[in-house]
Order: structure tokens, then C-alpha cells, then sequence
């Protein structure tokens, strides 16, 4: 295993990505030197560009700095990138030290008491809700986060004082939790997915037990009631939670006031009343009931972590409302899996009954729209008005048959329409909607800020 004391250079091949960028980030704040490669430039690359790091946006290794092809260099990689790169060639074929994202996390995480946040939805909200409640209970933790959190303007937190603290998100996918050997973890869900990594469900199952059973000895458990095929671990403290069901943890006497939920914290041997989490989302219920176990388990005191809970101010893209007026509402979220979607749709449902609610949805990878039509299908239902997006491909290749018109095929919703990102500002002009949510995993983000303006000379002109 490498000494990360002793490297000096760190370069990352896929730097723009929201895991890649927070380890950037750290080894910037660590003292390296750090530079970088992506396909594209987006607000994410500027702003590391902004912080000091080097970034150059086509496959040529004459553009790294030159002391990176000299001196000490770490070179980390992205799963995106794949093994025809020219730069990953290049440094496969001169001896460097490669590593794959999940082994610098692994490294970076020895010695530390590590929170990590596991399961296929649900990562990103609860590391960032944990990391608040801690932090603002007075424990100093670090975070490396899946999204940007509002609350710390970043996909890093690094405390003012030292502490040895650390809230990681821990990916499935690739098997890269396995990786990790935390002293608390919590799985969120373990529904199907990535089953182009995965040889069916079962598969995948076998790897969140493999996650389980790396928590470190008489370290924490933190199993959402229901999630089926998780076994407990021997020596290990073993908690359930929920929000709809008696649990060891769970939320009861759930209320709307005032815009804001009201919930009580029900946790073994105590009882935290008239909660006021003001972010929304009734999945973010489940979700804080899940960040206030582990907050509470790792010793912070729940008085303090009441308090916090109502600054909870949200992750970009996890149920990120963009615009807001008395008359409309747009909601931006990264919602890619057909379990996802219901829960967001659900959720805007209860929060604007009666509404009408027009959705926009990409799609993310031919595998999964393969595997998940009927799903996608029958929650697009749910909308009043439909606009669906291309396929976005990420890493993959075209599959022959697999478009979004399997799913359109699927719907029963006649108020559909299929269209090209390119294309969707201009659809979404031409309706007449209450509530609108964008959601998916690709680049469907780039509609927010041309959307907001849209709305914008609409509602406050």
C-alpha cells in the first residue's frame, strides 16, 4: 500500500467527476500538487481550476506540467476512463503508480474512524447530513461527498480543528465500498442496479454482505428495516431503521407546518420530539432518520443534533428546488432509478397536491434502461405531463433496440413526448405547468440554469 505522505504529484484521469474532484480537492488541501484530465469542461472543472489545479481537456500527455512526468506522481483513475486512453497508456507503459479512485479512498481512510454510507439511493443526502449534524454538534469531521452540499458549498468538508472523524459515501458500483473497513456504516437500499457490473441481483447482495462484514469489530451497523438478503454481522452492534415502521431507530407523529416536516426521533432508550426538518422531501425523513442514528451513535449530543437538523439545507441535484415563486416551482433532481423516480414524484405529489406536475427525464445508460423500462415506465406515469430525453450513455456503447422508446412504449400517460436535450428548453416553453422536475443522472443539469432564466422572465417580469 502506498504512503500518501510521501507522494508529491497526484494527477487524476477523469477530474471533473463529483468523487474525483473531493479527492482532488483533499490532496490539494494536503499540500500536493495536483493536475488533471477530462473529457469536457464544466462549472465543476472551473471552479478546480479556480482552487489551483491544472486541467486540460484532450488526450495529450505533452500537456501536464513537466515535473509530472518526472518527479513523484500518483496517477488516479476514474472507471470512466477506459483502457484505450492514450494518457493511461502512456502512464501503464512507463511504470507509474496507478490506482483506481475507491483504493486512494481505501487508503485515505486507514487510521481514521470511518462513517461510510452505503446503498443504491440514498448516499449522497445522508453523508451530507451526517457530516452537518456531527459538525455542528461540535465533532470535527472530514466528508468526502457524492454532490455538492449547500451547507458546505463543497464536495470535501475539511474541519477548523483536528479530529480523526471521516464520512465517506461507499459506491457499489465496481465493488469499490469493498475498499472500506469502517468503524460505522449504514446501508440505505440494495435494489437492483449496475447490473452491467453485477451478475444478476443476487450478485450484488453478496457484495453489500462482503461491505457488512468489513465494519470493524464491535464497530456499528445501521440496516434500514426491510432491505432484504443484508445479514447481521457477528460482533458487530447491529441497528434497524425506518420511517414507517417501529425500528430501532424511527420517525413518528410525521407532520407538515408551516412548509416545514415535524417529526419525533425514536431511538432506543430515548425519544427526541417535535423535530423541524425544513428541506423537502419525504424521503429525506428516512434520510435524516438515518444521519441522526449515526450522529447519535457516534456520541454527539442530541440536543445539538435537533438543533441542526433544521439547517439541513440539501444537496445540489437530490430534490433541489431551483425556483420558487407562489405560481410555479422547479425542481431539479438526479433521480435515475425507477425507485428514485418514485420517490421524487411522490414526494412533489405531497408537497403540491393538486398541482399539475410536468417531468423531464434522461435516461442514464442503455443497461439500466434495458433492465428498468417497466419501472421507469410505470412511475413516469405518475406525472401529469411527460417530456422524455435521450439516452445518456456515460461509459457505455449503444445496445441494438434499446432507446427511450421502450420506456415511452411502455407508458400509459398519452401527455408524452420524446425529444432531444437539445430540444427540451424549447418543449418545456410551450407548456403550461404548476410544478416542473427535471430529473436524471447525465447531463440533463445543463437545462437548470437556462430553465431558471426561462422561468424567471416568465413569473418575475
Amino acid at each position: 500500500m502506498i504512503d500518501f505522505n510521501n507522494i508529491s504529484n497526484l494527477y487524476f484521469l477523469g477530474i471533473g467527476g463529483i468523487g474525483m474532484s473531493a479527492l482532488a480537492r483533499y490532496a490539494v488541501h494536503e499540500g500536493k500538487t495536483v493536475a488533471g484530465y477530462d473529457l469536457t469542461e464544466t462549472p465543476l472543472t472551473r471552479k478546480l481550476e479556480s482552487e489551483g489545479i491544472t486541467i486540460h481537456y484532450t488526450e495529450d500527455i505533452n500537456q501536464l506540467p513537466g515535473h509530472f512526468l518526472r518527479d513523484n506522481t500518483l496517477v488516479v483513475l476514474t472507471p470512466a476512463v477506459p483502457a484505450s486512453h492514450s494518457e493511461l497508456r502512456y502512464f501503464a507503459e512507463n511504470g507509474y503508480t496507478i490506482m483506481k479512485r475507491s483504493e486512494l479512498l481505501g487508503v485515505l481512510t486507514r487510521g481514521k474512524d470511518c462513517i461510510a454510507v452505503a446503498g443504491t439511493h440514498g448516499k449522497t443526502s445522508v453523508s451530507a447530513m451526517v457530516t452537518l449534524l456531527l459538525s455542528q454538534s461540535g465533532i470535527p469531521v472530514s466528508a468526502f461527498l457524492g454532490g455538492i452540499a449547500r451547507n458546505f458549498n463543497s464536495n470535501l468538508v475539511v474541519p477548523d480543528k483536528p479530529g480523526s472523524m471521516l464520512v465517506v459515501e461507499a459506491d457499489e458500483f465496481d465493488r469499490s465500498f469493498l475498499q472500506l473497513y469502517p468503524a460505522m456504516a449504514v446501508i440505505t437500499s440494495a435494489d437492483a442496479d449496475h447490473l452491467d457490473i453485477y451478475d444478476g441481483h443476487g450478485a450484488l447482495i453478496e457484495a453489500f454482505n462482503c461491505f457488512a462484514g468489513q465494519v470493524e469489530n464491535n464497530g456499528v451497523l445501521l440496516l434500514k428495516k426491510g432491505v432484504q438478503g443484508i445479514s447481521l454481522q457477528a460482533g458487530r452492534r447491529c441497528y434497524s431503521y425506518s420511517i414507517n415502521e417501529e425500528a430501532d431507530f424511527f420517525a413518528r407523529h410525521i407532520g407538515i407546518e408551516s412548509g416545514n416536516y415535524r417529526f419525533d426521533f425514536v431511538a432506543p432508550g430515548m425519544v427526541i420530539t417535535n423535530v423541524c426538518m425544513q428541506y423537502p422531501g419525504r424521503v429525506n425523513i428516512e434520510n435524516m432518520v438515518a444521519a441522526m442514528a449515526l450522529a447519535v451513535l457516534a456520541g454527539a449530543d442530541p440536543v445539538l443534533v435537533k438543533e441542526a437538523v433544521k439547517h439541513y439545507k440539501g444537496v445540489e441535484r437530490r430534490f433541489d428546488i431551483r425556483f420558487k415563486t407562489d405560481e410555479v416551482v422547479y425542481i431539479d433532481d438526479y433521480a435515475h432509478h425507477p425507485n428514485e423516480l418514485k420517490a421524487a414524484i411522490e414526494s412533489v405529489k405531497e408537497l403540491y397536491p393538486g398541482k399539475k406536475v410536468l417531468g423531464v427525464f434522461q435516461p442514464h445508460l442503455y443497461t439500466r434502461t434495458r433492465d428498468f423500462a417497466d419501472g421507469f415506465a410505470q412511475n413516469l406515469d405518475k406525472l401529469d405531463e411527460i417530456i422524455l430525453l435521450d439516452i445518456y450513455p456515460a461509459r457505455e456503447e449503444p445496445i441494438p433496440g434499446i432507446t427511450s422508446e421502450l420506456i415511452m412504449n411502455k407508458m400509459n400517460n398519452h401527455n408524452k413526448t420524446l425529444c432531444p436535450l437539445d430540444n427540451a428548453l424549447n418543449e418545456i416553453e410551450k407548456r403550461e405547468f404548476d410544478v416542473l422536475i427535471t430529473m436524471g443522472a447525465g447531463n440533463i443539469d445543463r437545462l437548470a440554469s437556462p430553465l431558471c432564466e426561462f422561468l424567471t422572465s416568465r413569473f418575475l417580469k
